[in-house]
């Protein structure tokens, strides 16, 4: 039988197709620079950026509050303001020769054995700023550097000895909604024997006061002071006003006045421009919305209006075995309830230390998730370390207010437990007259 001829190329193809391995094997690496460019870059301000890091020198100080304390929440949002002065976003060459970015820091509530303590944790050349912005509103509160609670407990968690339940926490609705704050728990005539009824924050303080010896919770909100530019909060605060209200963004117009009157002729139309002012003064906004899209219009302008911080909230229940009980779980989900609207927006818990995985691999799985929750934590990273993640999901937008509901001091009667660590005694400087001897 004999073997058919092998079919070949038409000379040209054949030729072109030459000329094109050829051209292939000798300039495949010319687009590579430009294919990898993006990585590399990325790679190279991570390594530059982790060179900083380890430069700053971190501060942790404990505010220790006196027995009454009777300044307004609204004090401690002006703190919070006073905080985002920090804001120094770095040039070119300090971005790139430097490694420098906008440094983060913490504001942390920590339960330890039924003991509650507020924290700050800060790098040492900014410590004046956080302590002249806490003392300018309250000035009896006594602001001490201490050692790391974090490093309290064993490094490994978990092991043999220690459990732990961890969590970051997310928005629900995108970040323009706001969160229920302390606006919405007190009024102005409000009396303080009923703050511990209203106080959003009391739930969680109540719990951690009620934790036996060898529990503890920690509560942290990593913030970074960030303007519209950095990560477009506000404008995707305004696109959603012009979402709810049916109003179009505003374009740049493609045809002259003159040039759309012309086309209008021609077509045997009222210029456009006309017909928008005419729909516009015969339907108002106010007349196309129902109260309850005012009312959520009102609350996105008000937060939009205000200071805002890149954030990111989590938190971890951790104990010894004897110790550790499962159902003080619930104080976690009964403080971001306390914090949640329907028609606004909810903070609930996420990536949380609970797995799905096949059950020959679902304890490893589960043991490897509780480890990079806890590292995550004590090295205030993050919550996708190394990756920084896009704004508004992996982390997202606080304003003062939002801020100061979640970290403040309640009063006597918002906690009134003796185990909530408190100055007795109020510190006072020497009397201006008091004559001294040269």
């Amino acid at each position: 039988m004999a073997i058919p001829p092998v079919p070949t190329l038409p000379p040209q193809v054949a030729e072109a197709v030459d000329f094109l391995w050829a051209f292939l094997s000798t300039w495949w690496w010319v687009p590579l620079p430009f294919l990898l460019a993006s990585l590399l870059k990325d790679f190279y301000l991570w390594w530059r950026y982790n060179v900083y890091w380890g430069k700053i020198d971190w501060v942790l100080l404990e505010l220790r509050t006196p027995r009454d304390v009777e300044r307004p929440m609204k004090a401690m949002e002006q703190v919070i303001a006073n905080f985002w002065t920090l804001y120094d976003p770095p040039d070119f060459k300090e971005i790139w020769f430097e490694g420098k970015f906008l440094v983060p820091f913490e504001l942390e509530i920590a339960g330890i054995d039924g003991n509650v303590h507020f924290f700050i944790r800060t790098p040492s050349s900014m410590r004046k700023v956080f302590e002249s912005a806490v003392y300018s509103q309250y000035p009896d509160v006594e602001i001490v550097e201490v050692e790391d609670y974090t490093k309290q407990v064993p490094q490994d968690l978990p092991n043999e000895n220690w459990d732990m339940w961890g969590c970051d926490f997310k928005l629900v609705k995108p970040e323009c909604y706001p969160l229920k704050t302390y606006v919405d728990f007190f009024e102005p005539t409000t009396s303080e024997k009923e703050e511990k009824r209203i106080d959003p924050l009391a739930v969680l303080i109540e719990g951690m006061t009620r934790l036996k010896k060898g529990e503890q919770l920690w509560f942290q909100i990593r913030l970074k002071p960030v303007q519209d530019k950095d990560s477009h909060w506000i404008a995707r605060g305004k696109k959603e006003i012009e979402k709810i209200t049916g109003r179009k963004p505003k374009e740049a117009p493609n045809k002259s006045i003159t040039g759309e009157a012309i086309w209008a002729f021609m077509e045997g139309r009222p210029p456009s421009f006309e017909v928008t002012k005419e729909e516009e003064k015969a339907w108002p906004v106010e007349m196309r919305l129902t109260p309850g899209e005012r009312d959520i219009l009102s609350a996105i302008e008000n937060k939009i209006g205000k200071l805002g911080f890149e954030s990111n909230v989590r938190m971890i229940y951790l104990g010894e075995n004897e110790a550790f009980f499962k159902p003080n779980l619930k104080l976690i989900l009964n403080f971001s309830v306390g914090m949640s609207t329907s028609n606004l927006n909810n903070i609930m818990p996420t990536r949380t230390t609970k797995v799905v995985a096949p059950a020959p691999f679902r304890k490893r799985k589960l043991y490897m998730k509780k480890k990079r929750m806890f590292r995550r934590y004590i090295r205030r990273q993050t919550p996708l370390y190394p990756w920084s993640g896009e704004p508004g999901k992996t982390t997202f937008a606080l304003n003062t207010e939002e801020v100061a509901t979640m970290f403040h001091f309640p009063s006597k009667a918002g906690a009134p437990t003796p185990t909530f660590e408190r100055i007795e005694a109020k510190k006072a400087g020497p009397p201006l007259a008091l004559p001294v001897e040269e």
